[in-house]
């Protein structure tokens, strides 16, 4: 597949990108060597691009990515993870993540969303412990629906340093609705977005979205 650049960096990914919450055991559970299997079938369709965050298994996502990736040349494929929620023991596990979380795993560990600059620097070095990692491509801030301004006022901007310092390549967001997306693309430093759900054969909402992305040079996953 040939590279497409993000935004104004120098971040390239393949045209498909692989959605690693699935090997999070999304709803159901997969074993080791089947969730392996799956990101090795990708990779030999020619799939560059893996995106995965702490909230996907409540970590498994990103081991598992990591592990399958291990042996792949580093400078051959670009990774993308995301912030805004800290993973912290749980006080009172109830034995699966699956009610709460929709992951087919233990929950002992919970979700806290922390979008503040120290929540952001604590989860990447997190997520770079998983994936045994010591850079990523691509950090997307993770669904601040309910922390808007604390992500443009925190989040952002921290994760924007990082990028200018070159301890990551871009900056993004990831949700499911447009009316934050846009507030964003028009107030923030922006590489990408990415958008779940709104751009599809049936569901057209993010046009307004695609459009001013497309006046700000700003990428759209």
């Amino acid at each position: 597949m040939t590279a497409r650049r993000l935004g104004r960096t120098d971040v390239r990914v393949s045209p498909l990108g692989f959605g690693a919450a699935p090997i999070g055991n999304l709803y159901t559970a997969l074993d080791d060597d089947r969730a392996r299997a799956t990101v090795e079938a990708a990779w030999d369709a020619g799939v560059r691009y893996y995106d995965t965050a702490p909230h996907y298994g409540l970590g498994l996502s990103e081991r598992r990515l990591g592990a399958a990736l291990a042996h792949r040349p580093r400078g051959e494929f670009t990774v993308s993870t995301k912030v805004g929620r800290l993973l912290e023991p749980h006080p009172a596990p109830t034995g699966s993540d699956l009610a709460a979380g929709g992951f087919a795993v233990p929950d002992t560990l919970i979700r806290r969303p922390d979008y503040s600059r120290d929540g952001v620097l604590r989860s990447l070095e997190g997520s770079l412990t998983r994936l045994g990692l010591d850079r990523v491509d691509i950090v997307y801030v993770h669904d601040p629906d309910d922390h808007l301004d604390t992500a443009l006022d925190q989040a952002l901007p921290a994760l924007a340093e990082l990028r200018d310092e070159g301890v990551i390549g871009a900056v993004g967001v990831g949700m499911n609705t447009v009316a934050p997306l846009l507030r964003i693309v028009a107030e923030a430093d922006v590489d990408a977005v990415m958008v779940a759900g709104r751009w599809t054969l049936i569901d057209r909402t993010a046009g307004p979205l695609l459009e001013a992305c497309e006046r700000r040079g700003v990428s759209v996953v």
